[in-house]
């Protein structure tokens, strides 16, 4: 199979997965707007009403819009790429084709479906007074290597789902994790230990990668490109081990399905 062929079955499968779930609810595609919002509400009514953080209300909305946002398109992807092999195990054992096709049209789907929810994004921050600007074409490569995390873990969770199964109730404990460490409802450039800080930042790719939104979109500053290379190029090594893995081993991978 050509590359060609390859991406071009990506985005086929990619758009029929689209079409799939706006199928599935009354709403349909309005979904994929109303999921965020909701989100982004009950972490307003929880901790700005009720716990009463003491932030002013539109800046904490924006806060929690372009981190909530950003973190969903992770979770939500990563989870559905990596159960997405195991999903398909009645295509897998009939059909010979790259294991990889699987999780990347799961992850290919999701990126469509975020491009809408990404002009969500922009338009609530137009309302509240953020309006566009030069830096905002920063968003560009912040959202370029958040794509390439996601395929990364996406890859590697299809992997580990493959091989046990049970890494399919560790992968959503593992994303409530990164919910409560990724600085969603809070800002780690507020933590008095600037170490500690520092840490959160270099060692969870994704807390980076959640203030390099707000940075970009509601403060209007480059992210450290630095940092943001460093992850870019460990998200393609681990996604070329993957599709390596995935080739090596595509018919170990087919029998743990099936079996």
């Amino acid at each position: 199979m050509t590359l060609r062929q390859y991406f071009s079955l990506i985005d086929v499968q990619a758009r029929m997965l689209l079409k799939a779930d706006s199928s599935k609810f009354r709403l349909g595609f309005l979904w994929w707007f109303l999921e965020p919002l909701l989100w982004v509400s009950v972490f307003f009514l929880v901790f700005n009403l009720i716990l009463d953080s003491g932030r002013k209300s539109g800046d904490f909305i924006l806060f929690l819009a372009c981190g909530k946002f950003a973190f969903i398109w992770f979770s939500k992807t990563v989870t559905q790429a990596s159960g997405s092999i195991v999903a398909s195990q009645g295509l897998v054992g009939k059909v010979n084709m790259p294991k990889s096709l699987w999780p990347m049209s799961a992850i290919q789907e999701s990126l469509y479906r975020q491009a809408t929810v990404y002009l969500l994004l922009l338009l609530i921050l137009v309302l509240f007074g953020v309006y566009p600007g030069a830096a905002w074409l920063w968003m560009l490569p912040v959202a370029a290597v958040m794509y390439l995390v996601i395929v990364a873990c996406g890859l590697i969770g299809a992997c580990l789902v493959c091989i046990s199964r049970d890494f399919q109730k560790v992968i959503p404990l593992a994303m409530t994790f990164l919910l409560f460490t990724s600085g969603i409802f809070w800002d780690v450039r507020e933590i008095a230990d600037q170490d500690k800080a520092r840490l959160l930042l270099n060692a969870n790719p994704l807390t980076f990668m959640v203030d390099a939104h707000r940075q970009v979109l509601m403060y209007k500053q480059a992210p450290d490109l630095w940092h943001l290379g460093l992850i870019a190029l460990g998200a393609v090594l681990l996604i070329v081990a993957a599709i390596a893995y995935m080739r090596r081993n595509s018919q170990y991978l087919a029998l743990k399905v099936l079996t």
